[in-house]
């Protein structure tokens, strides 16, 4: 059972009380919370209430490197200043042929020797896995370019961000954010046989995701519950407090922790970290694991949540549900679920257990058990076991638990992302797949429904998925097969990595020579924001939320994600396919008015407002998109990079669903603009918006800004904010993008 407390609490030697006489202020007793701990000594600024941090490490992957690097190379970069590791776990099939994939693998291998870099290749290890084997530290804060940069559980603070952000870190600048809430995650009990990390995330992503409980807050696990969790457990729910929507998270650590650091050769990085005497927490979410059961979130998203004995007993009625749904979404895809349930059980179509959350040591381990003795069968479904790191796949080859997998019919593979973002095991059309991996939106299975093809991702734990597998492929829930776990040890072999990782930090070779392929490609111009600003709406979205994954593809995409030209052909491909090309058209016309040959279409939206022979010369021209909840899901960049090289310059909705995804488009230079909730924006693509003055009110801190909406039938008001920029902020948007930034700073 999980209970969401709204109103704030302190945390008295360990015992939640609601406030007394004697007890300090809110904002005091914040500070002895762990994340403030944390926080406060990595800020650089002398603002309580804004924080400027500076990490102690980054991680990247091979579809954020190349780009992160580009972007730095061209503002100014010298040397690596922190470790940097990056590690190639996304782009290891390529999905388009072709060397490019492997390319941008020598590339980032050629960076990592230039700048001091730590190179890990193909197949080694997930990224987070590595950053758990070989990057953490208690007491410690890791940025990297990816959504699920969650370490908590080891005492190191993640956070997942754009590759702006770490471009700023690399130039010895910092990550700037508000002094963030912190909630109180309270675990009590212990998970029932059966039940896993997964389990218990998806059950908390269900709890707080809709209703915002947690967004930009910072979450901190604490309570007798912890000490019951093994460290791969509470690494499997920690991965996944991304989905949440909150900032970051941490934990308290215990000799679990230690021995975690002790078994990888860091016992000198293992320190206990605990709330201090009385800590204040802004909401609590209390957690009785004992009560947890086993779960299954149904597509599109981790939040869609039941349990599997709630889904067996009403199959027919929640499939139908999810499937009206999917149709509305997918108006031109025949989409169907209900065929999955036959004589009144759901059949699967194919199991996973992959990646950073479900590729983990306990895990294969309790699926393997689950599965000895038995067959996954030979007919449709088909299971596939991808361990996490090169060092965990040694480990359950010499327990015998990879054997096991084999001899039930399951297939191993190495350390790949893929089947998390939709580039390996793809199902067949109107398939579903049950998976221990960290999203189920629409297309993170690969599957492209503007070309008519659809199937869907279910979120499971592995347990449950070994005993879907076990049983043929009948929905399953661990905690109702009978099945004996033999206590296995994980064995760390650190040699694995010392014979194959670079580690170049600290050993930059500034001679040596980036080496390109022919798809690496230079950012193109980007112009600095005009004095006014006219925007065509070349996207108009009304779905509750627009993920990431919509705005730009993952899959076969990613190949393309050292191309800006190329990659922005996908942007919304699979959401408003029209989208690209009104956009570059959009960018052309612009184009034409720098040159002095502007088109009707702008001079005739120009004269709606004003005198359009002056206002001409001193307003720029580009594409917007409007969206009600814009950005959910992945830290990718390319989201807004996509649409700044398309010409976008603004976005407008009610909220961003991520910070990441708005500090992307502010270092790409797109001003990310919001309305009132009332605001009923009821416009048109190829309607028009402008704004006078945006730049003098961007440079002046002007957080409510009047803007004209022009249609066929008139003009009208319209009042847009935009909210809370840090003083770079506004100069990076007043520049055109961050890498203007530096290049301007550099000329002074």
């Amino acid at each position: 059972m999980i209970e969401l407390i709204k109103d704030g609490v302190y945390l008295v030697d360990g015992q939640m009380v609601k406030g007394g006489d004697n007890l300090p202020t809110p904002d005091a007793a914040r500070e002895e919370t762990i994340a403030y701990q944390i926080m406060r000594k990595h800020n650089v600024s002398d603002d309580a209430k804004k924080m400027r941090i500076k990490f102690d490490a980054m991680m990247s992957h091979d579809i954020t490197y190349v780009g992160i690097i580009q972007t730095a190379r061209a503002s100014g970069l010298e040397e690596f200043p922190l470790p940097y590791a990056m590690t190639n776990c996304h782009n290891s099939l390529c999905a388009v042929g072709g060397t490019i994939n492997e390319d941008d693998h020598v590339f980032g291998l050629s960076a990592a020797k230039k700048y001091g870099g730590i190179y890990v290749p193909v197949n080694q290890a997930v990224i987070h896995q590595y950053a758990r084997e070989a990057m953490v530290r208690c007491g410690g804060m890791i940025l990297g370019s990816d959504s699920h940069t969650r370490y908590g559980s080891l005492g190191t603070m993640g956070v997942g961000e754009g590759g702006g952000e770490l471009v700023k870190q690399l130039l010895n600048n910092t990550w700037d954010v508000a002094a963030p809430e912190v909630v109180l995650v309270w675990l009590e009990g212990a998970p029932k046989k059966g039940v896993g990390p997964h389990d218990i995330a998806i059950s908390l992503v269900k709890a707080v995701f809709d209703n915002g409980f947690v967004k930009n807050k910072v979450l901190e696990f604490a309570g007798p519950g912890v000490k019951n969790l093994p460290i791969d457990y509470r690494n499997g729910i920690e991965v996944m407090t991304t989905e949440t929507t909150c900032l970051s998270s941490i934990w308290v650590t215990d000799d679990t922790v230690k021995q975690h650091y002790v078994a990888h050769g860091m016992a000198d990085r293992y320190q206990e970290l605990k709330p201090g005497k009385v800590a204040y927490y802004d909401s609590v979410i209390k957690i009785d694991l004992s009560t947890e059961e086993a779960m299954i979130a149904l597509p599109f998203h981790p939040s869609c949540a039941y349990t599997i004995n709630e889904l067996n007993a009403n199959a027919m009625a929640i499939m139908s549900e999810i499937e009206e749904k999917g149709r509305k979404q997918f108006p031109n895809v025949d989409f169907k679920l209900t065929d999955k349930v036959v004589n009144g059980k759901v059949q699967c179509d194919q199991g996973i257990i992959a990646g950073c959350a479900g590729g983990t040591f306990d895990n294969l381990c309790e699926a393997a058990a689950i599965l000895r003795g038995k067959s996954t069968g030979n007919g449709y479904f088909a299971l596939s076991v991808y361990p996490q790191s090169t060092p965990v796949f040694s480990a359950i080859l010499r327990n015998g638990v990879g054997q096991e997998f084999l001899e039930c019919g399951a297939i191993l593979k190495p350390a790949f992302c893929g089947p998390c973002f939709g580039a390996g095991d793809v199902p067949s059309n109107n398939g579903f797949s049950i998976r221990h991996t960290t999203r189920n939106f629409p297309n993170r299975e690969g599957s492209k429904p503007g070309q008519g093809q659809i199937s869907s991702v279910a979120l499971m734990d592995a347990r449950s998925i070994a005993a879907t597998a076990a049983n043929g492929g009948v929905l399953t829930a661990a905690t109702d097969v009978d099945y004996t776990v033999k206590q296995e040890e994980y064995v760390f072999d650190a040699s694995i990595y010392e014979k194959r990782v670079y580690q170049g930090f600290g050993k930059a070779d500034k001679g040596a020579e980036l080496k390109y392929g022919p798809n690496i490609k230079d950012w193109p111009k980007v112009y600095e924001m005009a004095d006014n600003m006219l925007v065509e709406l070349t996207a108009v979205i009304h779905d509750p939320v627009t993920t990431t994954d919509e705005l730009i593809p993952s899959g076969e995409t990613s190949s393309y994600r050292s191309n800006p030209l190329k990659l922005s052909e996908f942007a919304l491909s699979r959401r408003c396919p029209e989208y690209v090309a009104k956009s570059k058209a959009v960018k052309a016309e612009d184009a034409a008015r720098r040159e002095g040959k502007a088109s009707d279409k702008i001079m005739n939206a120009l004269a709606k407002v004003g005198d359009a022979a002056q206002l001409v010369k001193t307003t720029s021209f580009g594409s917007c998109v409007f969206a009600n909840k814009p950005g959910d899901g992945s830290a990718r960049e390319q989201a807004a990079s996509c649409q700044k090289v398309l010409g976008g310059d603004a976005n407008i909705c009610y909220e961003y669903a991520t910070k990441r995804y708005r500090s992307n488009c502010i270092n790409w230079g797109i001003v990310p603009f919001t309305i009132d909730a009332e605001t009923k924006f009821d416009y048109n693509e190829g309607d028009f918006v402008y704004v006078e003055g945006l730049r003098k009110a961007i440079e002046g801190g002007v957080e409510d800004i009047k803007g004209k909406v022009i249609t066929a039938n008139g003009v009208q008001d319209i009042l847009l904010h935009v909210k809370g920029l840090t003083d770079n902020e506004k100069t990076i948007l007043a520049e055109g993008c961050l890498m203007n930034f530096y290049a301007a700073q550099n000329r002074k």
